[in-house]
């Protein structure tokens, strides 16, 4: 049933490629992932009952960001530009790239596993006329860490253990740590080979943070978006992490969910609950509904348990959000960028993320982020 899931996922996923290459480029961004999309008859329900606004036809919008939310947007851009005709060019960059796009005011509107900063925030006054940069939570979903090791089906690993991989301090499949936690795992004598992001990466951000808050005392870095510990391997975006990941014997690296396609596994993490967590949108949902709003004003930005117990939480988990002006935002292109975030958050549009391995909003938060979409100028 697995394979047969995957390969439907994959087969989904080719056409939603297909039928979206005049919406989305190639140039910079990474290749799609996994992940499973809706049917033509839900995508047309979805296209026809999207409200265009004030969008024209023929225009071309820009944006940049989070390569971890790129399947999502292909299966938004394709209902949206089919109902609205307007192109979107999401270049997929990273993060860190599309938070310096937006605060340059090269692009209305953006992309970020992580919010923005207060010096970023600062940074957005100047494009902001009269506002600045608010973080809207739009795309929910599990960190997934996806492995390569021949014959170990059902991996488990605990934040000790993963921080210790990927800081180089366990170096072979075989080592005492990951025996005791996968006892009857015939582990290989293989040497252990961790990719992680070469760019700035809201994914890195928050991988990182579940290390720091689940394990300090294996995890002395400080975290944020760059890379900081030693050792290891890299590849850029969450595209270029997944297809090392399966290419390479022994390998393991960190992406979202969606990334994990055919040939690849996805370990379980050992929380102290009764039993493992598997990423999936469910254990990831569990998670994100207990996060807590700690923005002010308009900006919806999320605090995460990383260090969950609870039962069936994954605790590795991030929120997309899109970086948009609250004031001030281009007449150009103003329209246009709040047709798509309406979109995108309403109960249609969030109803395609489970469908492709991301988890949707929960209710509470989602209804505050229609709000706020409605309110910017």
């Amino acid at each position: 049933m697995k394979l047969q899931r995957m390969n439907r996922r994959a087969l989904t996923l080719g056409a939603l490629a297909v039928s979206g290459a005049l919406a989305l480029t190639a140039c910079g961004s990474d290749d799609n992932g996994g992940g499973s999309g809706s049917s033509t008859s839900s995508s047309a329900a979805n296209a026809s009952s999207i409200d265009c606004g004030s969008a024209k036809k023929g225009e071309q919008l820009l944006s940049d960001g989070s390569s971890a939310q790129k399947n999502a947007i292909a299966a938004w851009v394709k209902n949206f530009t089919q109902a609205c005709g307007v192109q979107i060019n999401y270049k997929a960059g990273g993060s860190g790239a599309g938070v310096t796009a937006f605060t340059q005011g090269q692009i209305p509107w953006a992309g970020s596993d992580s919010a923005l900063k207060p010096e970023e925030v600062t940074a957005s006054k100047s494009v902001c006329s009269g506002g600045q940069g608010i973080d809207l939570p739009m795309v929910g979903g599990p960190i997934a860490l996806g492995y390569n090791v021949p014959g170990v089906d059902n991996l488990v690993l605990d934040a000790p253990t993963l921080a210790k991989i990927f800081d180089s301090k366990i170096t072979k499949w075989n080592d005492a740590a990951i025996k005791k936690l996968n006892p009857s795992a015939t582990l290989p004598d293989l040497k252990i080979q961790a990719f992680h992001r070469s760019d700035e990466s809201g994914t890195t951000d928050n991988f990182t943070k579940y290390l720091i808050a689940a394990t300090p005392d294996n995890w002395k870095y400080s975290g944020g978006k760059a890379w900081q510990a030693k050792g290891g391997q890299s590849a850029p975006q969450s595209s270029g992490v997944a297809q090392q990941v399966k290419a390479t014997s022994g390998a393991i690296g960190y992406f979202e969910l969606s990334y994990v396609t055919d040939g690849m596994k996805a370990v379980s993490i050992n929380t102290g609950a009764a039993a493992p967590v598997a990423p999936s949108t469910d254990s990831a949902t569990k998670d994100i509904a207990a996060a807590q709003v700690v923005g002010t004003g308009s900006d919806l930005t999320l605090k995460l348990d990383y260090n969950t117990k609870a039962e069936g939480a994954y605790p590795i988990t991030l929120v997309t959000y899109e970086i948009v002006c609250d004031k001030g935002n281009k007449a150009a292109t103003l329209p246009a960028t709040k047709a798509f975030l309406a979109y995108i958050a309403s109960e249609d549009g969030q109803k395609i993320l489970s469908t492709i391995d991301y988890a949707p909003i929960p209710d509470t938060i989602i209804t505050k982020v229609r709000s706020t979409i409605a309110s910017i100028s």
